[in-house]
């Protein structure tokens, strides 16, 4: 007796990210230089106490696929967080994120404004019938992404998202720009405006901090313990002029 064949699950025959273009079309999609700088900051000091890095993966200007029915829209975000995904895919470097193969969607949106995207990013634009969603309804109402948090380096305005049922609510933050935060109780650190020195540039920054503080970058790490290094050996070398001024040889102390 014939048995007819089941039609496979839409996850097994939609595109995968080999399959679509992980280069913006028309345009070359390379950052400037601060785009660059800022999101390297924000991935470096991403770092949440209660999530493992190997479940975290912190992409920027990275195509991000989030239809089914329309495999070729897609946007390309600054820089997003999202949790419950390891850093590579099936041990390879991922050449987009595509929401229906991956099964989880960003928890948060980060962009910075520029003159050019500012009506977008801020939903300011109405969409045309013929053309895709905004960022703004991608985040807001297609993926339903959490948190969306925007920041104009022109003006240093940071301004925070927070998902209220189907739409975005805007977050106050304090007025006074080293004052301006917002604390992810999800994630138990949170992000503000940090003025101080990225890789020899001195300007206001987008960063995370903690409980103790502003978490520290890998260079701020390295050199944090360079210094623990060279004060444990002063320390020691105090100790053996000591010694010696007590006729002691410090070389030959009894174990």
């Amino acid at each position: 007796m014939y048995e007819p064949i089941p039609p496979r699950p839409a996850r097994e025959t939609l595109p995968t990210m080999y399959d679509l273009p992980s280069e913006e079309i028309g345009e070359s999609g390379l950052p400037d230089e601060f785009h660059r700088l800022q999101a390297n900051l924000l991935s470096e000091t991403c770092q949440p106490p209660n999530i493992d890095t190997s479940e975290k993966f912190t992409p920027s200007d990275l195509n991000l696929y989030y239809d089914p029915r329309h495999t070729n829209w897609y946007k390309r975000p600054d820089w997003y967080l999202v949790v419950g995904v390891a850093p590579e895919w099936e041990n390879d470097l991922r050449w987009s994120y595509v929401v229906w193969q991956e099964g989880v969607r960003p928890f948060l949106m980060v962009e910075l404004l520029s003159p050019g995207t500012e009506a977008e990013d801020l939903g300011e634009t109405l969409r045309d019938a013929s053309k895709p969603p905004t960022k703004w309804e991608v985040y807001e109402r297609i993926l339903a992404v959490p948190y969306y948090v925007v920041y104009d380096r022109y003006t240093n305005n940071l301004r925070v998202f927070k998902l209220n049922g189907s739409r975005y609510q805007a977050v106050v933050l304090p007025e006074n720009l080293t004052e301006k935060r917002f604390w992810f109780e999800e994630l138990e650190i949170g992000l503000g405006l940090w003025q101080g020195n990225y890789q020899g540039f001195p300007r206001l920054w987008l960063r995370w901090y903690d409980h103790q503080g502003w978490i520290p970058t890998q260079t701020e790490r390295a050199e944090s313990e360079r210094q623990r290094a060279e004060s444990e050996r002063q320390r020691a070398e105090k100790l053996a002029e000591y010694l010696r001024s007590q006729g002691i040889d410090p070389d030959n102390l009894p174990i």
